[in-house]
Protein backbone atom coordinates (compact mmCIF):
# COMPACT_ATOMS: atom_id res chain seq x y z
CA UNK A 1 0.00 0.00 0.00
CA UNK A 2 1.29 3.40 -0.64
CA UNK A 3 1.18 6.14 2.15
CA UNK A 4 -1.82 7.89 -0.05
CA UNK A 5 -3.95 4.73 0.38
CA UNK A 6 -2.88 4.29 4.17
CA UNK A 7 -4.13 7.91 4.95
CA UNK A 8 -7.26 7.70 3.23
CA UNK A 9 -7.93 4.87 4.53
CA UNK A 10 -7.46 6.32 7.85
CA UNK A 11 -9.37 9.36 7.27
CA UNK A 12 -11.91 6.95 6.26
CA UNK A 13 -11.93 4.87 9.74
CA UNK A 14 -11.78 8.09 11.54
CA UNK A 15 -14.48 9.86 9.82
CA UNK A 16 -16.44 6.05 10.86
CA UNK A 17 -15.15 6.97 14.33
CA UNK A 18 -16.12 10.27 15.14
CA UNK A 19 -19.72 11.33 15.30
CA UNK A 20 -20.08 14.57 13.45
CA UNK A 21 -21.06 17.70 15.74
CA UNK A 22 -24.40 18.54 14.99
CA UNK A 23 -24.68 22.16 17.50
CA UNK A 24 -22.07 24.15 16.49
CA UNK A 25 -23.64 27.29 17.11
CA UNK A 26 -23.10 29.85 20.38
CA UNK A 27 -26.25 29.46 22.29
CA UNK A 28 -25.68 33.07 23.86
CA UNK A 29 -23.47 35.98 22.68
CA UNK A 30 -20.07 35.54 25.06
CA UNK A 31 -19.01 39.29 24.54
CA UNK A 32 -20.75 41.15 27.87
CA UNK A 33 -19.56 38.23 30.03
CA UNK A 34 -15.69 39.20 28.95
CA UNK A 35 -16.70 42.80 29.36
CA UNK A 36 -17.67 41.99 32.94
CA UNK A 37 -14.79 40.20 33.52
CA UNK A 38 -12.36 42.63 32.17
CA UNK A 39 -13.94 44.81 34.89
CA UNK A 40 -13.39 43.13 37.49
CA UNK A 41 -10.66 43.64 39.63
CA UNK A 42 -7.68 41.48 39.72
CA UNK A 43 -7.56 38.73 42.09
CA UNK A 44 -4.63 38.96 45.03
CA UNK A 45 -0.81 37.31 43.81
CA UNK A 46 0.90 37.79 47.14
CA UNK A 47 -1.58 35.19 48.82
CA UNK A 48 1.34 32.78 49.21
CA UNK A 49 0.42 29.80 51.68
CA UNK A 50 2.32 28.50 54.63
CA UNK A 51 3.45 25.32 53.52
CA UNK A 52 5.48 27.27 50.80
CA UNK A 53 7.45 28.96 53.47
CA UNK A 54 7.83 26.46 55.63
CA UNK A 55 9.76 24.42 51.67
CA UNK A 56 11.63 27.92 51.17
CA UNK A 57 12.87 27.90 54.41
CA UNK A 58 14.03 24.21 54.72
CA UNK A 59 15.20 24.57 51.18
CA UNK A 60 17.23 27.23 52.68
CA UNK A 61 18.28 25.93 55.71
CA UNK A 62 19.18 22.40 53.87
CA UNK A 63 21.92 24.70 51.52
CA UNK A 64 23.17 26.62 54.99
CA UNK A 65 24.22 23.47 56.91
CA UNK A 66 25.45 21.29 54.04
CA UNK A 67 26.61 24.07 51.36
CA UNK A 68 28.04 20.58 49.65
CA UNK A 69 24.38 20.46 48.19
CA UNK A 70 25.36 23.35 46.00
CA UNK A 71 26.65 22.00 43.51
CA UNK A 72 24.49 19.28 43.05
CA UNK A 73 21.48 21.39 42.79
CA UNK A 74 23.50 23.65 40.31
CA UNK A 75 23.85 20.61 38.10
CA UNK A 76 20.04 19.48 38.52
CA UNK A 77 19.56 23.04 37.41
Amino acid sequence: MSNQEIDKEMEELLKQAVAPVQDTELRRDLWPQMLRKLEEPPLPTHNVPWFDWALASLAAAALLFFPGLIPALFYHL
